[in-house]
């Protein structure tokens, strides 16, 4: 008799050679979940712990054909998308998810680190609200990247409104929209989950103390591991911030630049 499975998440990103942040560190979340992570390549990164130098788009119809054969091999069970690279990417991302209308989809496309190297930044940007965020489940977006993502429908000198920029993608069609690193105390940091019905929920952690990249691609890679399994929304936000907590905590320094989350953290902890 065959064996179960694990669940099968099909993961879109960039590959970054550090492992710390695009489908490495995925898949590494998916594996620490008990999931199975289906990596498909949007990007290719260069650089260390210190920075990403450069970012270099596959062509769209590479993209589209890496998932699409997947996608007609195995039972998907959920879809990530993270960094996209290019317009054409997410055009044809867009199109595959919208043939898949009853999977998943968890977005965390936005990364401050790379913006720079992003030459149509401010269009790329516009794609993703129109023709990706409407078909997502959850939205994983920093306080920072959703100020500048509503500058892309905001008028001029618009004051900035953290709840109603995330109630404006809520209306939009996504369904639930996690901004992180909101405004808090001193040495604390705020997560705040928001719905048709307003906020869900805020979770307020101590900061943990040093620079680390892949952090943010732990929070999501976890949360889609966790919604993968079934476990409801607001309850999935909090058991992946938890893990990421951990992992942050338990941060290796691989090379003279930032801290990198360990997400087998708990396979090194020794028995009690």
């Amino acid at each position: 008799m065959q064996n179960q499975i694990s669940p099968l998440i099909l993961s879109f990103g960039a590959a970054d050679p550090v492992a710390a942040t695009g489908l490495y560190a995925d898949t590494a979340s998916f594996a620490a979940m008990g999931c199975h992570g289906l990596p498909v390549t949007t990007a290719i990164l260069t650089g260390d712990t210190g920075q990403v130098d450069s970012i270099h788009a596959l062509d769209a119809d590479l993209v589209d054909e890496q998932a699409r054969t997947v996608l007609e091999d195995m039972p998907v069970i959920a879809i990530k998308v993270g960094l996209v690279g290019s317009v054409e990417n997410v055009t044809a991302i867009a199109e595959i998810v919208s043939d898949y209308p009853d999977m998943p989809l968890i977005l965390d496309p936005f990364n401050a680190a790379v913006a720079e190297h992003i030459a149509d930044a401010e269009d790329l940007s516009l794609s993703i609200r129109e023709l990706l965020i409407p078909q997502a489940m959850l939205l994983v977006i920093s306080a920072i990247e959703l100020s500048r993502l509503a500058e892309t429908w905001k008028e001029q000198n618009e004051s900035d409104d953290l709840t109603a920029d995330a109630m404006t993608l809520i209306d939009s069609g996504c369904e639930y929209v996690l901004v992180t690193g909101t405004p808090c105390q001193a040495g604390e940091i705020a997560n705040m989950l928001f719905n048709e019905s307003g906020m869900v929920r805020r979770d307020v952690w101590q900061r943990a103390p040093g620079s680390y990249m892949g952090a943010g691609s732990t929070l999501s890679a976890a949360l889609t591991a966790l919604l993968a399994t079934g476990i409801p929304v607001p309850e999935a936000v909090l058991e992946a911030q938890e893990f990421t907590l951990a992992a942050v905590q338990h941060a290796q320094q691989f090379g003279m630049g930032k801290l990198v989350p360990d997400r087998y953290f708990w396979a090194r902890e020794p028995a009690q």
